[in-house]
């Protein structure tokens, strides 16, 4: 009988790269892939570490002179809703949400460009085909759903598709991994409501949390993440509540930053 022995994950760095949240800055990143019967135990901890998925990578910024990129969760128990953030939701509430398996389809990736052609023309998927699009959605070793909103249907009047969210399931909570939608509907503020009904799914399903992805201090693209109350950001190894009030910028300027491989060792893996 042959007898095969788990294989610890490995890691690695890309190579240097413009930043795409701060203007005249470098990034590099460290990753692993998620694979075979332990993608799931290993996407779940590493989340917890400040890791985000794309298709079947697991990553996490490590630039040599900014550590800006935090992983920011909301405690769902603990979120409270702002009057603007109210008004978004009572504007969207006549949209009808659906949950499928990840499966790309013409109508997303039509949405998907409108969206990027709108808002991020000059952005890292602005040269994304039809062919890419359907691997971002489609290739996951993990728990994912797509979370589509539609106008409702009327008389003579078919539903319209007006926002996608690709949406991993975490064993603590819902990790929102990429979303967009129809520009139109910005003046409703769309995107704030998308995480607003992420944290309705998150507490009707008992998960403790939303995982937004990365904010960074002094992004532009980055703010509205940290309009949301009950906000923590992973910083220095460890969660903490977001302080509005607090200073960040030792974090674009740290004083020195860590060897790879001892970032490395400070991973906590799980018993694979």
């Amino acid at each position: 009988m042959r007898h095969t022995l788990p294989i610890a994950p490995q890691f690695y760095v890309t190579a240097p790269q413009p930043c795409p949240y701060l203007e005249g800055r470098t990034e590099r990143k460290l990753f692993t892939a998620l694979q075979g019967d332990t993608a799931e135990k290993l996407n779940d901890a590493l989340s917890k570490q400040g890791f985000r998925r794309s298709q079947n990578v697991l990553y996490r910024p490590t630039c040599a002179d900014c550590s800006a990129c935090m992983s920011a969760r909301i405690r769902v128990a603990d979120f409270k809703p702002s009057k603007s953030q109210r008004r978004a939701k009572n504007r969207n509430a006549y949209l009808k949400r659906a949950s499928t398996a990840p499966w790309a389809t013409e109508t997303q990736y039509e949405l998907f460009r409108t969206y990027l052609e709108t808002r991020h023309a000059d952005g890292g998927m602005a040269d994304m085909d039809v062919f890419e699009f359907a691997a971002m959605i489609e290739e996951t070793p993990i728990r994912t759903r797509v979370i589509e909103y539609y106008t409702p249907s009327k008389s003579g009047t078919p539903r319209k598709l007006v926002a996608t969210c690709l949406t991993d399931i975490l064993d603590d909570g819902l990790s929102m991994v990429y979303s967009f939608y129809d520009p139109d509907f910005v003046k409703d503020s769309i995107g704030t409501y998308i995480i607003l009904d992420h944290i309705d799914i998150a507490r009707e399903a008992g998960l403790p949390y939303v995982y937004l992805g990365y904010w960074v201090p002094g992004s532009p693209k980055m703010g509205y993440k940290a309009r949301f109350s009950a906000l923590e950001v992973h910083r220095g190894g460890q969660w903490e509540p977001y302080e509005p009030d607090a200073d960040y910028s030792s974090d674009l300027h740290p004083l020195e930053s860590e060897p790879i491989a001892a970032q490395v060792s400070k991973i906590d893996l799980p018993e694979l």
